[in-house]
């Protein structure tokens, strides 16, 4: 009996030695949801499919914020594809008011005519980037109110800056700054093997070659396995989190990683995964010291915003 309590005591004494156990953080919506945006009108290309799908959301030079957003399945010809906007006083306002069809792809600068894909806008100075697909590339485009863009063409004429493979649809970027070195995140389906990439620049023009950030594991191979990747860097705890959609509309889906490493969420395995979400091609934007997410409606007919917190996973 001595014996058997001693071994107690020890084994007590030895617990309490031990560095406590990190807590893995996880997302979590924080209150509840708000509509900001609907499904448009676009005149001679609205259809009864067309659906609103990934976007970027931002703050003008104005104030007020902005929401472009890709609108597939249109009567537009080609891909089907334009980016539609729309335009908000508060990022918490219901309903912003919608402004018409925002950009279209131009074939004359090698794009796919119907192809415009996921935007995503941030602010350098004085100045806007926005970052779009083209159906085959990743394009840059640039603003000084940030809400009227130019297409910043490459030495060819051409907008597309890189691609991950013809035929691979190329896109979803979004871009973090790491280190004095911009990190583009985006997806790409060479093979129909869908998995998310990285390429690094310094000047947003010159980009390195890519290298495959997350792929397979619980979410999968397949073309749509890996849609709208989206990096947000915990500062509190070090880590970067990366949401990676698996799913649209009623059944939607997206995985959510945690790495120290930028550049490593897991590729052929799920070591770094943390848990799952029921919700698709999500943003977040930290304004006034608060953190929202923005994601598609279940119905793919809308766009709605909450508050996000952090909170230790159970």
């Amino acid at each position: 009996m001595l014996g058997l309590v001693f071994i107690a005591a020890w084994m007590a004494l030895a617990a309490a030695a031990l560095p406590a156990a990190e807590p893995v953080l996880m997302p979590q919506i924080d209150g509840e949801w708000w509509q900001v945006s609907g499904d448009p009108d676009l005149g001679k290309y609205t259809t009864p499919k067309q659906q609103p799908v990934d976007f970027s959301i931002w703050q003008a030079a104005d104030g007020t914020f902005q929401l472009w957003s890709c609108i597939r399945a249109t009567a537009y010809p080609g891909k089907t594809r334009l980016l539609y906007r729309w335009q908000g006083d508060k990022i918490t306002d219901r309903d912003w008011k919608p402004m018409g069809i925002a950009w279209e792809t131009d074939p004359a600068f090698g794009e796919t005519e119907g192809g415009a894909q996921a935007p995503h806008v941030i602010k350098l100075g004085s100045s806007y980037k926005m970052f779009y697909g083209d159906w085959e590339n990743i394009c840059l485009a640039e603003s000084v109110d940030g809400k009227t863009f130019a297409r910043q063409l490459m030495q060819d004429g051409k907008s597309g800056m890189f691609s991950e493979a013809p035929g691979a649809n190329t896109r979803d970027p979004m871009v973090l700054e790491i280190g004095g070195l911009f990190h583009c995140y985006y997806t790409a389906y060479p093979n129909r093997l869908g998995g998310d990439y990285v390429r690094t620049s310094k000047d947003l023009r010159h980009w390195s070659a890519s290298r495959k950030v997350a792929y397979g594991g619980q979410a999968g191979t397949g073309p749509s396995s890996a849609e709208c990747p989206f990096v947000y860097h915990h500062k509190a705890s070090g880590y970067y989190y990366l949401f990676r959609t698996q799913h649209y509309g009623a059944n939607a889906q997206m995985s959510v990683y945690r790495s120290k490493d930028p550049m490593d969420f897991g590729v052929n395995d799920d070591k770094y995964l943390v848990g799952t979400m029921p919700y698709a091609a999500p943003e977040l934007v930290e304004h006034d010291g608060q953190l929202y997410i923005a994601v598609l409606r279940g119905d793919l007919k809308g766009i709605q915003v909450a508050r996000l917190k952090w909170a230790p996973k159970p």
